[in-house]
């Protein structure tokens, strides 16, 4: 399969009154997706955190937010892993704190694939919340998911504004780039946007970008929250002319639905109008790049 639909995720951040509450709205928001003919699935960065207000007496804390969350997390990846085998999906689920046996918290997103297998995805560079008020640590390695879709690479939000890391991912073969990202403001949603539409451009591929939304007083980690999901391409043959395959409303609560086809991007490497992945190299300091660890999902 090269051709097929992608779901982006506008996703609300939302005061749950139970469990139950989560399961239902996660479950509708799966059967969205799946109605919308996609075959891919894509929740944002922290989107996991409404789950803090599972838990009054912490989700008013950062650190105990973080960790009534990361303990919810095996529950959470069951229910994912049944909604994607239920629904035939691949499904991104949104980014959360995990805790790690030396007790450093990481941002994790976990890629779930229908016949029941997981990837994981650490974010690797943090941003000054994460890593001076928050305490969540980069994690690692650096990965790409052999799927039944394609080739897929994740850059966590700020991950998607350093070059290096989706250059690694193409190098390795990378053809579509999940961005889920979590900005409390419209120039942080840009920031993100743009790179992920730069990363696009460099590696001639896809790029689908999908954030939080809404505003969570209540929260002090994800309280407001700004973006618009979308599906970006490389501005060349068969593609838009600015590289925008489909963008939703900004701030909206929605599912963005487009159209990708990753034989576009073996075409465009090869014989495009430029040669942007082919000429990586040609730049000065073009050369060593992170270490990428291939995950079979197959």
């Amino acid at each position: 399969m090269t051709r097929f639909t992608v779901a982006a995720a506008q996703y609300p951040i939302e005061a749950l009154a139970d469990w139950a509450a989560y399961e239902t709205k996660l479950t509708r928001w799966v059967a969205q997706a799946a109605a919308g003919g996609a075959a891919l699935a894509v929740f944002p960065e922290y989107g996991a955190m409404e789950l803090a207000s599972l838990d009054p007496a912490t989700m008013g804390d950062l650190a105990g937010s973080l960790e009534s969350v990361s303990a919810l997390m095996p529950r959470v990846d069951a229910l994912h892993a049944e909604l994607a085998a239920r629904t035939g999906m691949h499904i991104l689920a949104a980014s959360a704190p995990f805790r790690r046996e030396d007790g450093a918290y990481v941002n994790r997103a976990r890629l779930f694939t229908p016949h029941g297998k997981m990837g994981v995805q650490d974010k690797l560079i943090m941003t000054r919340f994460e890593r001076e008020e928050w305490g969540v640590s980069g994690g690692a390695p650096l990965r790409l998911f052999e799927t039944s879709l394609g080739k897929i690479g994740i850059t966590i939000c700020y991950d998607s504004e350093f070059p290096l890391l989706a250059r690694a991912q193409v190098e390795a073969g990378m053809e579509l780039l999940l961005v889920p990202s979590c900005t409390e403001a419209a120039l942080g949603y840009w920031r993100v946007r743009l790179g992920a539409q730069a990363r696009a451009l460099e590696g001639q591929c896809y790029a689908v970008h999908s954030p939080t939304v809404g505003q969570a007083d209540w929260s002090p980690a994800v309280d407001c929250n700004r973006g618009a999901a979308a599906i970006y391409g490389p501005p060349d043959r068969g593609f838009p002319d600015d590289g925008v395959v489909v963008v939703g409303e900004m701030d909206a609560a929605e599912w963005v639905f487009g159209e990708v086809d990753l034989a576009r991007v073996a075409q465009l490497r090869a014989d495009g109008g430029v040669l942007n992945a082919r000429h990586w190299a040609e730049q000065p300091g073009g050369g060593a790049l992170p270490a990428v660890e291939v995950v079979d999902l197959r």
